[in-house]
């Protein structure tokens, strides 16, 4: 029997809290919560939740840095920041820490709690497919990878390869590429990547996109500037060029 949904905040503001609790338990999740970064590191520890909901600005320990600690920890546990900013700046900073996904306050409850069910299903997914790929002990991969150029990505291992170095790519980095490594030269537009990251929404957050593609060419291109791998086709959205 599948455990119960544990969702997790980490948030300064106890109003936030009550609110929060109020959404996610009458949706059918479990809640706990931590009003400051350093007891929220001691309380993900001892509650081990799907999923965690991390204000950015806190004192002391802010945001970014709780992300940063867990991604150094090697933990994969969804993370998704509430912020009251909505500018690339802090996106880019999010992203880089290890973010899955913003949500800006005031957030509508709908959209919060189909962001969750998105990112906890996709984790669950992903665990269960690492079970399954170990207790195979290493089987041969059930789909070939895709190759493009020096650039490999091997779907059932879950990485990226890049003249025959694996490329430290975050799991929302790896969705996007192994998405357009479906069909190398179809164009993707960017609400279909939006949609396979974060499921249907009624809007899309195309700076998100753009700071994903964007770390996502500095970690595969000799140049992001001049894209050989991932390439933009303007007004539409991205495509991975088939050689």
């Amino acid at each position: 029997m599948m455990q119960p949904i544990k969702v997790m905040l980490i948030d300064d503001d106890p109003g936030i809290h009550d609110s929060l609790r109020a959404i996610v338990e009458e949706a059918g999740y479990e809640f706990c919560g931590a009003l400051g970064g350093r007891e929220g590191l001691r309380v993900l520890d001892e509650e081990r939740p799907d999923l965690l909901l991390l204000d950015v600005m806190m004192p002391g320990m802010n945001g970014f840095d709780v992300c940063r600690a867990l991604r150094e920890e090697g933990r994969r546990i969804p993370v998704v920041f509430l912020t009251a900013k909505n500018d690339i700046v802090d996106k880019s900073t999010g992203f880089k820490a290890g973010a899955d996904d913003y949500v800006t306050k005031p957030f509508i409850a709908d959209e919060l709690l189909l962001r969750i069910e998105a990112h906890v299903r996709r984790h669950r997914d992903n665990l269960e497919h690492a079970r399954v790929v170990d207790a195979a002990d290493a089987a041969p991969a059930r789909r070939p990878p895709c190759r493009v150029g020096d650039l490999e990505v091997l779907f059932d291992q879950y990485e990226v390869r890049l003249r025959g170095e694996a490329v430290p790519l975050t799991a929302k980095e790896f969705e996007i590429l192994s998405l357009l490594a479906e069909s190398p030269g179809e164009v993707y537009t960017r609400r279909r990547i939006y949609e396979h990251l974060w499921g249907p929404v009624a809007e899309v957050d195309e700076n998100s996109i753009t700071v994903f593609m964007r770390k996502i060419r500095e970690k595969i291109e000799d140049n992001p500037s001049e894209p050989r791998y991932l390439l933009t086709v303007w007004r539409v959205g991205y495509k991975l060029a088939a050689e």
